[in-house]
């Protein structure tokens, strides 16, 4: 009777992707050609948790005519930056049975458009990409060339964001599939993003394991290990690549349906709270982005009990 059951459950929640891509999800990411109004914003897009491309949304900000390598060169090549160094680009990322977070390195920003421009080689790969407020508390001086809010975000959810981050990687840095708790507008700057999407709904297609912290350190060869971080939990994580999943091992990924955008310069992405994403990137791209803290409201709560749910009925 209760294998019945549980039976009963996990089909209901392999049903349930499909229900809600029928409802809601779009089958491409939309593109708005003007910023939404704060009432359009909340309504079309927030409320139902949904992603859209805006363009034209960042054409008076000085940093879309000035930014470039040879300007941030001149205007904070002196400045130290924390950089996060990986041997494969991958940071906060499974790597074999452990969550590996990279090595930060102190660097003026010259040495990293160095090793952008092939004037100079640094062991593994550089990711400008700290997201602790990084622009405002590192390059303060970059400030004046963006807005410190997106004003008609900012009305919409009744808040100033809760981190203002800068981006600047090479083409080789990517970032693993996770799913953020803040509502995130994603400015490109120079170059491109492309983004991997899927909805919150897709969860039960999509797998989550317990690992072992780690953190890579860099040798004084230019050689990375791994180092335990013993007294920490473990974290889970998604193993799966999205973009080469091992369908062997996890079979029902197969099932799940990712929506692909690429972000261009000039162009906003909004990327609603919960939505799973994997981000690759032009080499030097330059991106700016907005972190609002999400309402922990009904919303949610539902993707919690989803998240349970799949976890408990040993789906993922």
């Amino acid at each position: 009777m209760a294998e019945a059951a549980l039976d009963a459950v996990r089909r209901e929640l392999r049903e349930f992707p499909a229900a809600v891509r029928e409802l809601s999800v779009p089958l491409a990411v939309p593109h708005l050609d003007e910023p939404p109004s704060p009432l359009h914003f909340y309504r079309d897009w927030v409320c139902p948790n949904r992603p859209c491309i805006i363009r034209n949304a960042l054409q008076h900000w000085p940093a879309l005519r000035k930014w470039s390598l040879p300007y941030l060169r001149a205007t904070v090549g002196s400045t130290e930056v924390s950089v996060a160094v990986t041997p494969d680009g991958y940071a906060d990322a499974v790597r074999g049975d452990r969550f590996v977070m990279p090595a930060e390195r102190r660097l003026p920003l010259s040495h990293v458009l160095d090793v952008l421009e092939g004037r100079a080689r640094h062991p593994g790969v550089l990711y400008v990409q700290k997201q602790c407020s990084n622009l405002p508390t590192e390059l303060p001086q970059l400030l004046p060339d963006v807005e410190p809010h997106v004003p008609w975000a900012s009305e919409a959810l009744g808040k100033m964001p809760d981190a203002v981050n800068f981006w600047l990687g090479e083409a080789a840095a990517v970032t693993s599939l996770h799913k953020d708790h803040y509502e995130n507008l994603y400015c490109v700057v120079s170059g491109e993003k492309r983004f991997l999407l899927h909805p919150p709904s897709d969860r039960p297609f999509i797998p989550y394991e317990l690992y072992t912290q780690a953190t890579y350190q860099l040798t004084e060869e230019g050689s990375f290990k791994m180092v335990d971080e013993e007294a920490m939990e473990k974290v889970p994580w998604i193993p799966l690549d999205p973009l080469a999943p091992d369908l062997a091992r996890y079979p029902s990924y197969c099932q799940a349906q990712a929506l692909c955008c690429t972000v261009r310069a000039g162009e906003m992405l909004y990327l609603p709270a919960l939505w799973f994403h994997h981000v690759q990137q032009s080499h030097g791209c330059i991106a700016v982005n907005f972190w609002y803290d999400m309402e922990y409201d009904l919303k949610y709560s539902y993707f919690q009990l989803l998240d349970s749910l799949t976890r408990v009925s040993g789906l993922n």
